[in-house]
């Protein structure tokens, strides 16, 4: 019954935050345009709930000759291939920013598990484990206010299962606030040098 809830309660915030921060939306499409050339926005195959593929969206934060499919702490000198720009957007989070649109289609919810990469069969191992890829994907989740780029894999999917079983309400503006938090005190980002994919 609460993840029919929480579906409306995402339509109408994504919604809502997608009206208040166009401004944003414009200043951040301006930024990158003026930086480097390329697209603006950056997709990449991701899994949802019930291990179905979408695509994400983020703003674009490397350059266009940056190699596919290569996460980013993989990479030999990953900082040369971060724009300018896109350092700013990493550190403060705002190129998650459209991900609004993601919430909006239905393929994330605000709060839930991290959506994993097409290829990061480790996690999604794990994670079934405990019932967590059976539940909406989220943009921001208990993993993530508990550690987030600082965790393995093992632990990530633990604290993913704990969301399971105690999502709800409460639950839900735990991780929404304790997120931001987080962004506010710039924790547990560990920028090309994490073992893990940045999530």
């Amino acid at each position: 019954m609460y993840l029919k809830i929480k579906r409306l309660i995402d339509f109408m915030l994504s919604l809502i935050g997608l009206i208040i921060l166009s401004p944003i939306f414009i200043i951040l499409i301006i930024a990158i345009k003026l930086d480097t050339p390329g697209p603006v926005l950056f997709k990449q195959k991701r899994v949802k709930v019930n291990k179905k593929y979408f695509e994400i969206y983020k703003f674009r934060t490397m350059r266009i000759d940056t190699p596919k499919d290569t996460p980013t702490h993989m990479l030999e000198n990953p900082e040369k291939w971060i724009t300018k720009t896109g350092k700013i957007l990493r550190k403060t989070s705002l190129d998650e920013l459209p991900q609004i649109l993601n919430i909006l289609r239905g393929d994330m919810s605000i709060i839930g598990p991290r959506p994993a990469l097409w290829n990061q069969y480790d996690l999604l191992d794990e994670r079934d484990l405990y019932g967590a890829n059976d539940i909406p994907v989220g943009l921001t989740g208990w993993a993530q206010i508990n550690g987030r780029d600082e965790l393995p894999i093992d632990v990530k999917a633990k604290l993913d299962g704990e969301y399971v079983k105690k999502i709800g309400f409460v639950m839900d503006l735990r991780c929404f606030f304790g997120t931001i938090l987080k962004v506010v005190k710039n924790e547990g980002v560990l920028e090309g040098k994490k073992r893990n994919y940045k999530n």
